[in-house]
Protein backbone atom coordinates (compact mmCIF):
# COMPACT_ATOMS: atom_id res chain seq x y z
CA UNK A 1 0.00 0.00 0.00
CA UNK A 2 1.54 3.11 -1.06
CA UNK A 3 1.05 6.27 1.31
CA UNK A 4 -0.52 9.40 0.02
CA UNK A 5 2.70 11.14 -1.05
CA UNK A 6 2.24 14.93 -0.50
CA UNK A 7 0.87 14.29 3.15
CA UNK A 8 4.05 11.91 3.91
CA UNK A 9 6.17 14.35 3.03
CA UNK A 10 4.75 17.34 4.37
CA UNK A 11 4.07 14.97 8.20
CA UNK A 12 7.08 12.25 8.00
CA UNK A 13 10.31 12.52 9.45
CA UNK A 14 13.03 10.78 8.30
CA UNK A 15 13.01 8.02 11.10
CA UNK A 16 15.03 5.27 11.43
CA UNK A 17 12.74 3.12 13.39
CA UNK A 18 12.25 -0.20 11.59
CA UNK A 19 8.42 -0.50 12.30
CA UNK A 20 8.31 -3.99 9.30
CA UNK A 21 10.92 -5.13 11.71
CA UNK A 22 8.96 -4.72 15.06
CA UNK A 23 5.65 -5.94 12.97
CA UNK A 24 7.08 -9.75 12.76
CA UNK A 25 7.09 -10.03 16.44
CA UNK A 26 3.54 -9.17 17.00
CA UNK A 27 1.21 -12.40 15.90
CA UNK A 28 -1.77 -11.04 15.35
CA UNK A 29 -1.41 -8.77 12.88
CA UNK A 30 -0.51 -11.43 10.51
CA UNK A 31 -4.26 -12.47 10.54
CA UNK A 32 -6.75 -11.35 8.07
CA UNK A 33 -10.56 -9.86 9.37
CA UNK A 34 -13.42 -9.98 6.78
CA UNK A 35 -10.64 -10.83 3.78
CA UNK A 36 -8.82 -7.73 4.66
CA UNK A 37 -5.47 -7.44 6.33
CA UNK A 38 -6.04 -6.23 9.76
CA UNK A 39 -5.29 -2.93 10.64
CA UNK A 40 -5.42 -2.70 14.38
CA UNK A 41 -5.82 1.23 15.61
CA UNK A 42 -7.47 -0.04 19.14
CA UNK A 43 -4.49 0.15 21.26
CA UNK A 44 -5.99 2.36 23.78
CA UNK A 45 -8.40 -0.16 24.58
CA UNK A 46 -5.25 -3.29 24.69
CA UNK A 47 -2.65 -3.69 22.98
CA UNK A 48 -1.42 -6.30 21.33
CA UNK A 49 1.35 -9.16 22.99
CA UNK A 50 4.54 -9.52 21.35
CA UNK A 51 5.86 -13.43 20.70
CA UNK A 52 7.91 -12.87 23.93
CA UNK A 53 5.47 -12.21 26.24
CA UNK A 54 3.14 -15.25 24.83
CA UNK A 55 6.03 -17.17 25.18
CA UNK A 56 6.43 -16.25 28.97
CA UNK A 57 2.82 -17.47 29.44
CA UNK A 58 3.41 -20.31 27.65
CA UNK A 59 6.50 -21.19 29.98
CA UNK A 60 4.83 -20.54 33.35
CA UNK A 61 2.05 -22.44 32.95
CA UNK A 62 4.13 -25.68 30.78
CA UNK A 63 7.17 -25.69 33.35
CA UNK A 64 6.73 -23.48 36.46
CA UNK A 65 3.43 -23.71 37.26
CA UNK A 66 3.03 -23.05 41.25
CA UNK A 67 2.28 -20.97 44.09
CA UNK A 68 4.62 -18.33 45.21
CA UNK A 69 6.30 -16.92 48.42
CA UNK A 70 4.79 -19.71 50.51
CA UNK A 71 6.26 -22.92 48.83
CA UNK A 72 9.86 -24.45 49.49
CA UNK A 73 10.03 -26.67 47.02
CA UNK A 74 11.91 -26.29 43.51
CA UNK A 75 8.91 -25.13 41.51
CA UNK A 76 7.59 -22.44 43.75
CA UNK A 77 10.63 -21.22 44.23
CA UNK A 78 11.47 -20.74 40.10
CA UNK A 79 8.04 -18.92 39.86
CA UNK A 80 8.87 -16.75 43.20
CA UNK A 81 12.03 -15.54 41.71
CA UNK A 82 10.16 -14.95 37.98
CA UNK A 83 7.66 -13.11 39.69
CA UNK A 84 10.11 -10.67 41.82
CA UNK A 85 12.25 -10.37 38.87
CA UNK A 86 9.22 -9.05 37.30
CA UNK A 87 8.50 -6.56 39.97
CA UNK A 88 12.42 -5.23 39.96
CA UNK A 89 12.09 -4.98 36.27
CA UNK A 90 8.72 -2.63 37.21
CA UNK A 91 10.73 -0.70 39.38
CA UNK A 92 13.36 0.23 37.06
CA UNK A 93 11.37 0.87 34.12
CA UNK A 94 9.11 3.48 35.84
CA UNK A 95 12.40 4.69 38.22
CA UNK A 96 11.07 3.82 41.39
CA UNK A 97 13.33 3.87 44.63
CA UNK A 98 12.38 0.38 45.91
CA UNK A 99 10.61 -2.86 45.12
CA UNK A 100 8.28 -1.77 48.06
CA UNK A 101 6.94 1.01 45.89
CA UNK A 102 5.30 -1.09 43.27
CA UNK A 103 2.33 -3.01 44.44
CA UNK A 104 1.02 -5.58 41.84
CA UNK A 105 -3.14 -5.38 41.14
CA UNK A 106 -5.76 -6.30 38.43
CA UNK A 107 -4.77 -2.85 36.63
CA UNK A 108 -5.31 1.00 36.56
CA UNK A 109 -8.93 0.71 37.93
CA UNK A 110 -7.79 -1.62 40.97
CA UNK A 111 -4.59 0.76 41.95
CA UNK A 112 -7.33 3.72 41.90
CA UNK A 113 -9.70 2.07 44.16
CA UNK A 114 -6.43 0.80 46.87
CA UNK A 115 -5.79 4.42 46.99
CA UNK A 116 -8.61 6.10 47.62
CA UNK A 117 -10.02 3.06 49.63
CA UNK A 118 -6.76 2.63 51.99
CA UNK A 119 -5.93 6.38 51.92
CA UNK A 120 -8.48 8.30 51.54
CA UNK A 121 -10.80 6.46 54.01
CA UNK A 122 -7.86 6.91 56.27
CA UNK A 123 -6.91 11.05 55.88
CA UNK A 124 -9.92 12.09 54.58
CA UNK A 125 -12.29 13.61 56.67
CA UNK A 126 -15.83 15.78 55.96
CA UNK A 127 -15.41 18.92 54.34
CA UNK A 128 -12.34 17.98 52.75
CA UNK A 129 -11.59 18.72 49.19
CA UNK A 130 -10.33 16.09 45.85
CA UNK A 131 -9.50 17.83 42.59
CA UNK A 132 -9.89 15.16 39.65
CA UNK A 133 -9.87 16.86 35.69
CA UNK A 134 -12.52 16.88 33.38
CA UNK A 135 -10.85 14.82 30.79
CA UNK A 136 -10.67 11.44 33.66
CA UNK A 137 -11.54 8.11 32.36
CA UNK A 138 -14.61 6.64 34.74
CA UNK A 139 -11.56 4.87 37.04
CA UNK A 140 -10.69 8.14 38.12
CA UNK A 141 -13.87 9.31 38.68
CA UNK A 142 -16.10 6.59 40.52
CA UNK A 143 -13.90 5.62 43.20
CA UNK A 144 -13.35 9.26 44.53
CA UNK A 145 -17.18 10.15 44.38
CA UNK A 146 -17.53 6.64 46.55
CA UNK A 147 -15.07 8.03 48.90
CA UNK A 148 -16.99 11.27 49.24
CA UNK A 149 -19.97 9.95 50.31
CA UNK A 150 -17.60 7.57 52.39
CA UNK A 151 -16.40 10.79 54.15
CA UNK A 152 -18.27 13.57 53.01
CA UNK A 153 -15.51 14.55 51.42
CA UNK A 154 -16.50 17.28 48.01
CA UNK A 155 -14.98 16.28 44.48
CA UNK A 156 -13.68 19.10 42.51
CA UNK A 157 -13.31 19.26 38.88
CA UNK A 158 -10.36 21.15 36.80
CA UNK A 159 -11.78 22.27 33.24
CA UNK A 160 -10.73 21.57 30.14
CA UNK A 161 -10.65 24.18 27.11
CA UNK A 162 -11.61 23.63 22.91
CA UNK A 163 -8.22 21.75 22.61
CA UNK A 164 -9.14 19.35 25.26
CA UNK A 165 -5.94 21.00 27.45
CA UNK A 166 -6.51 21.44 31.25
CA UNK A 167 -6.56 24.77 32.41
CA UNK A 168 -3.82 25.58 34.72
CA UNK A 169 -4.97 29.09 36.03
CA UNK A 170 -8.71 27.18 37.23
CA UNK A 171 -6.24 24.72 38.57
CA UNK A 172 -4.60 26.91 40.60
CA UNK A 173 -7.50 27.92 41.95
CA UNK A 174 -9.11 25.02 43.00
CA UNK A 175 -6.17 24.75 44.84
CA UNK A 176 -6.81 25.52 48.61
CA UNK A 177 -6.47 24.69 52.17
CA UNK A 178 -9.56 21.97 52.18
CA UNK A 179 -7.42 20.37 49.10
CA UNK A 180 -6.71 17.00 50.46
CA UNK A 181 -5.70 15.38 47.18
CA UNK A 182 -5.05 15.43 43.69
CA UNK A 183 -5.73 12.30 40.98
CA UNK A 184 -5.52 13.14 37.70
CA UNK A 185 -4.77 11.66 34.44
CA UNK A 186 -0.88 11.72 32.65
CA UNK A 187 -2.36 11.23 28.95
CA UNK A 188 -6.04 11.03 28.22
CA UNK A 189 -7.64 8.18 27.19
CA UNK A 190 -10.33 10.00 25.11
CA UNK A 191 -8.32 12.55 23.44
CA UNK A 192 -4.48 12.31 24.03
CA UNK A 193 -3.82 15.33 25.97
CA UNK A 194 -0.84 14.86 27.61
CA UNK A 195 -1.23 16.80 30.80
CA UNK A 196 1.15 18.79 32.31
CA UNK A 197 1.34 16.51 35.40
CA UNK A 198 5.20 17.31 36.70
CA UNK A 199 4.04 21.29 36.99
CA UNK A 200 0.46 19.97 38.62
CA UNK A 201 2.07 17.78 41.13
CA UNK A 202 4.72 20.30 42.04
CA UNK A 203 1.60 23.40 42.69
CA UNK A 204 -0.13 20.69 44.96
CA UNK A 205 2.93 20.08 47.05
CA UNK A 206 3.22 23.44 47.42
CA UNK A 207 0.77 22.94 50.04
CA UNK A 208 1.62 19.19 50.63
CA UNK A 209 -1.01 17.80 48.78
CA UNK A 210 -0.49 14.00 47.62
CA UNK A 211 -1.35 13.65 43.97
CA UNK A 212 -1.96 10.11 42.50
CA UNK A 213 -1.65 10.04 38.30
CA UNK A 214 -3.30 7.94 36.09
CA UNK A 215 -0.77 6.66 33.78
CA UNK A 216 -2.69 3.31 31.87
CA UNK A 217 -2.26 5.48 28.75
CA UNK A 218 0.71 7.26 29.38
CA UNK A 219 3.24 4.19 29.58
CA UNK A 220 2.91 2.83 26.76
CA UNK A 221 3.87 6.11 24.83
CA UNK A 222 6.24 8.38 27.14
CA UNK A 223 9.33 7.37 29.42
CA UNK A 224 7.77 7.69 32.74
CA UNK A 225 10.38 8.46 35.72
CA UNK A 226 8.12 8.87 38.65
CA UNK A 227 10.86 10.50 40.76
CA UNK A 228 11.59 12.89 38.44
CA UNK A 229 7.41 13.69 38.16
CA UNK A 230 7.64 13.77 41.68
CA UNK A 231 4.01 12.15 41.86
CA UNK A 232 3.09 10.55 45.65
CA UNK A 233 1.18 7.37 43.69
CA UNK A 234 1.36 6.29 39.51
CA UNK A 235 -1.33 3.85 38.69
CA UNK A 236 -1.04 1.59 35.20
CA UNK A 237 -2.24 -1.64 33.54
CA UNK A 238 -0.14 -4.41 31.88
CA UNK A 239 -2.51 -4.73 28.97
CA UNK A 240 -2.19 -1.61 27.30
CA UNK A 241 1.67 -1.68 27.25
CA UNK A 242 1.73 -5.03 25.65
CA UNK A 243 1.81 -7.01 28.57
CA UNK A 244 -1.05 -9.59 29.70
CA UNK A 245 -4.86 -8.75 31.11
CA UNK A 246 -5.98 -8.90 34.45
CA UNK A 247 -2.17 -7.33 35.83
CA UNK A 248 -1.25 -3.72 37.20
CA UNK A 249 0.89 -1.78 38.75
CA UNK A 250 0.51 0.71 41.42
CA UNK A 251 3.96 2.83 42.76
CA UNK A 252 3.36 4.39 45.51
CA UNK A 253 6.32 6.43 48.12
CA UNK A 254 7.28 4.45 50.80
CA UNK A 255 6.58 6.81 53.41
CA UNK A 256 2.77 6.92 52.53
CA UNK A 257 2.42 3.18 52.02
CA UNK A 258 3.88 2.64 55.05
CA UNK A 259 1.15 4.66 56.78
CA UNK A 260 -1.91 2.89 55.12
CA UNK A 261 -3.91 0.05 55.71
CA UNK A 262 -4.53 -3.35 53.72
CA UNK A 263 -6.67 -2.32 51.21
CA UNK A 264 -7.95 -6.42 51.47
CA UNK A 265 -7.53 -8.95 53.87
CA UNK A 266 -6.52 -12.45 53.39
CA UNK A 267 -3.46 -14.50 52.54
CA UNK A 268 0.19 -13.25 51.91
CA UNK A 269 -0.47 -9.88 53.27
CA UNK A 270 -0.14 -11.01 56.89
CA UNK A 271 2.65 -11.83 59.04
CA UNK A 272 0.52 -13.51 62.19
CA UNK A 273 -3.06 -14.34 62.63
CA UNK A 274 -4.61 -15.00 65.99
CA UNK A 275 -8.48 -14.86 66.63
CA UNK A 276 -7.54 -11.52 68.62
CA UNK A 277 -5.15 -9.90 66.66
CA UNK A 278 -4.07 -9.60 63.09
CA UNK A 279 -0.51 -8.59 62.22
CA UNK A 280 0.16 -7.51 58.73
CA UNK A 281 3.02 -7.93 56.27
CA UNK A 282 5.75 -5.43 55.28
CA UNK A 283 5.74 -3.99 51.68
CA UNK A 284 4.71 -4.89 49.49
CA UNK A 285 2.95 -7.84 50.21
CA UNK A 286 0.84 -5.75 52.80
CA UNK A 287 -1.56 -5.27 49.98
CA UNK A 288 -0.88 -8.31 47.56
CA UNK A 289 -3.57 -10.67 49.36
CA UNK A 290 -4.20 -13.95 48.44
CA UNK A 291 -2.80 -15.70 45.35
CA UNK A 292 -1.79 -13.29 42.24
CA UNK A 293 -1.97 -13.29 39.12
CA UNK A 294 1.62 -14.76 38.39
CA UNK A 295 1.53 -15.65 35.25
CA UNK A 296 0.56 -12.00 34.46
CA UNK A 297 3.43 -10.58 36.44
CA UNK A 298 5.74 -12.83 34.46
CA UNK A 299 4.40 -11.72 31.40
CA UNK A 300 4.31 -7.83 32.50
CA UNK A 301 8.18 -8.49 33.12
CA UNK A 302 8.85 -10.22 30.00
CA UNK A 303 6.81 -6.93 28.08
CA UNK A 304 9.29 -4.37 30.06
CA UNK A 305 12.33 -6.51 28.84
CA UNK A 306 10.90 -6.23 25.28
CA UNK A 307 10.40 -2.44 25.52
CA UNK A 308 14.26 -2.00 26.97
CA UNK A 309 15.53 -3.47 24.47
CA UNK A 310 13.22 -0.76 21.93
CA UNK A 311 15.24 2.67 21.06
CA UNK A 312 12.49 5.18 22.71
CA UNK A 313 13.46 8.47 20.88
CA UNK A 314 13.11 6.52 17.05
CA UNK A 315 10.02 5.23 18.70
CA UNK A 316 8.80 8.00 19.68
CA UNK A 317 9.76 10.11 16.59
CA UNK A 318 7.53 7.47 14.70
CA UNK A 319 4.55 7.71 16.86
CA UNK A 320 4.58 11.19 16.74
CA UNK A 321 4.76 10.74 12.44
CA UNK A 322 1.39 8.79 12.74
CA UNK A 323 -0.41 10.91 14.82
CA UNK A 324 0.66 13.90 12.72
CA UNK A 325 0.27 12.19 9.45
CA UNK A 326 -3.29 11.17 11.02
CA UNK A 327 -4.37 14.38 12.31
CA UNK A 328 -3.48 16.13 8.55
CA UNK A 329 -4.97 13.25 6.88
CA UNK A 330 -8.80 13.62 8.85
CA UNK A 331 -8.00 17.46 8.23
CA UNK A 332 -8.49 17.14 4.87
CA UNK A 333 -11.47 14.66 5.09
CA UNK A 334 -14.01 17.72 5.43
CA UNK A 335 -16.85 15.67 7.06
CA UNK A 336 -14.34 14.57 9.64
CA UNK A 337 -13.70 16.64 12.65
CA UNK A 338 -11.13 15.83 15.14
CA UNK A 339 -12.11 15.90 19.06
CA UNK A 340 -9.37 16.92 20.98
CA UNK A 341 -6.56 19.28 19.30
CA UNK A 342 -4.19 19.87 22.54
CA UNK A 343 -0.37 20.75 21.25
CA UNK A 344 0.83 18.17 23.49
CA UNK A 345 -0.62 14.79 22.47
CA UNK A 346 -0.10 11.00 22.60
CA UNK A 347 -1.09 8.68 19.54
CA UNK A 348 -4.82 9.07 19.85
CA UNK A 349 -7.20 10.96 17.81
CA UNK A 350 -10.84 11.22 18.55
CA UNK A 351 -13.25 12.33 15.54
CA UNK A 352 -16.70 12.41 14.54
CA UNK A 353 -18.57 12.73 11.04
CA UNK A 354 -21.75 14.77 11.12
CA UNK A 355 -25.23 13.02 11.18
CA UNK A 356 -22.91 9.28 11.32
CA UNK A 357 -23.25 7.80 14.52
CA UNK A 358 -19.89 6.78 15.80
CA UNK A 359 -20.77 2.90 16.43
CA UNK A 360 -21.93 3.02 12.52
CA UNK A 361 -18.74 4.29 11.48
CA UNK A 362 -16.58 1.44 13.52
CA UNK A 363 -19.01 -1.01 12.14
CA UNK A 364 -18.11 -0.32 8.31
CA UNK A 365 -14.50 0.02 9.08
CA UNK A 366 -14.20 -3.08 10.61
CA UNK A 367 -15.75 -4.79 7.46
CA UNK A 368 -12.42 -3.07 5.92
CA UNK A 369 -10.45 -4.37 8.88
CA UNK A 370 -9.74 -1.55 10.44
CA UNK A 371 -10.24 -1.95 13.86
CA UNK A 372 -11.03 1.32 16.27
CA UNK A 373 -12.96 2.08 18.67
CA UNK A 374 -16.50 3.95 19.13
CA UNK A 375 -18.56 5.21 21.89
CA UNK A 376 -17.57 7.37 25.01
CA UNK A 377 -14.38 5.38 26.17
CA UNK A 378 -15.75 5.55 29.38
CA UNK A 379 -15.17 9.09 29.78
CA UNK A 380 -19.14 10.81 29.83
CA UNK A 381 -17.90 14.31 31.16
CA UNK A 382 -15.86 14.62 27.99
CA UNK A 383 -18.43 13.26 25.66
CA UNK A 384 -20.87 16.27 27.40
CA UNK A 385 -17.66 19.17 27.25
CA UNK A 386 -17.56 18.74 23.64
CA UNK A 387 -21.59 18.03 22.96
CA UNK A 388 -21.01 14.90 21.31
CA UNK A 389 -22.46 11.08 22.41
CA UNK A 390 -19.92 9.63 21.38
CA UNK A 391 -16.15 9.72 18.99
CA UNK A 392 -14.24 7.17 16.76
CA UNK A 393 -11.23 7.06 18.45
CA UNK A 394 -7.99 5.52 16.26
CA UNK A 395 -5.17 4.45 18.62
CA UNK A 396 -1.63 4.44 17.61
CA UNK A 397 1.12 1.86 18.96
CA UNK A 398 4.93 1.70 17.45
CA UNK A 399 3.77 -1.33 14.94
CA UNK A 400 1.34 0.64 13.24
CA UNK A 401 2.09 2.36 9.86
CA UNK A 402 1.32 4.94 7.56
CA UNK A 403 -0.14 2.87 5.19
CA UNK A 404 -2.28 1.76 7.62
CA UNK A 405 -3.78 5.03 8.14
CA UNK A 406 -4.55 5.48 4.34
CA UNK A 407 -6.50 2.20 4.64
CA UNK A 408 -8.49 4.01 7.38
CA UNK A 409 -9.58 7.17 5.29
CA UNK A 410 -10.25 5.03 2.13
CA UNK A 411 -12.73 3.09 4.60
CA UNK A 412 -14.02 6.30 5.79
CA UNK A 413 -14.64 7.63 2.14
CA UNK A 414 -16.57 4.12 1.88
CA UNK A 415 -18.70 5.44 5.03
CA UNK A 416 -20.07 8.25 3.74
CA UNK A 417 -21.09 6.63 0.29
CA UNK A 418 -22.93 3.65 2.60
CA UNK A 419 -24.85 6.81 4.23
CA UNK A 420 -24.85 9.49 1.27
Amino acid sequence: MKAVSHLAESTVSQNKFDVARIREDFPVLRQKIHGKPLVYFDNGATSQKPQVVIDALARYYSAENSNIHRGVHHLSERATAAYEAARDKIRGFINAGSDKEIIFVRGTTEAINLVAQSYGRSFLRAGDEIIVSAMEHHSNIVPWQMLCEQVGAHLRVIPINHDGEIVMDEYRRLLNDRTKFVSVTHVSNALGTIAPVKEMVALAHQRSIPVLLDGAQAVPHLKVDVQELGCDFYAFSGHKVFGPTGVGVLFGRQELLEKMPPYQGGGDMISLVTFEKTHYNVLPYKFEAGTPHIAGGIGLGAAIDYLNRLDWNQMGAHEHDLLSYATEALAEFKPARIIGTAKEKAGVISFVIDHIHAHDVGTILDQEGVAVRAGHHCAMPVMQRFGVPATTRASFAFYNTIEEIDVMVRGLHRVLKVFS
